[in-house]
């Protein structure tokens, strides 16, 4: 079975830290860039970060940008990304994602268009409050 399982949500403090990381099985993990989306209830799926199969290839949204980091272990089939300085806006369900490609090339196309990604995790809550 071809799956994406993330975790490490929870809740933050603003200013604080989280990490998540995206797990994938019944795929060939080192040939797919991974991506990661959020999204708030009401709005639409917003990407943040893509990495390339090879981690050659590390794009941001600039909401997430000099924040976040994101990387992967195609030993262990995981990409991490790091959440420093969390703010309350950061508040979402966190998805990770794949369009079954190699590289971030067209990561301005499926950042707009996420129902075009095909393989979904389920999410991980992230809330970030006083």
């Amino acid at each position: 079975q071809v799956q994406l399982v993330e975790s490490g949500g929870g809740l933050a403090h603003p200013g604080g830290s989280l990490r998540l990381s995206c797990t994938g099985s019944g795929l060939i993990w080192g040939d797919y860039s991974i991506y990661w989306f959020r999204q708030v209830p009401g709005k639409e799926r917003e990407g943040i970060s893509c990495i390339s199969n090879n981690s050659s290839s590390l794009i941001y949204q600039d909401s997430v940008k000099g924040r976040f980091t994101i990387s992967r272990n195609n030993a262990k089939n995981t990409v991490d990304l790091q959440m420093n300085s969390l703010q309350p806006e950061d508040t979402a369900v966190y998805y990770c994602a794949t369009p079954f490609h190699q590289t971030c090339a067209s990561s301005t196309y499926y950042f707009a268009r996420p129902q075009h990604v095909g393989l979904w995790g389920e999410g991980t809550q992230v809330t970030v409050s006083s």
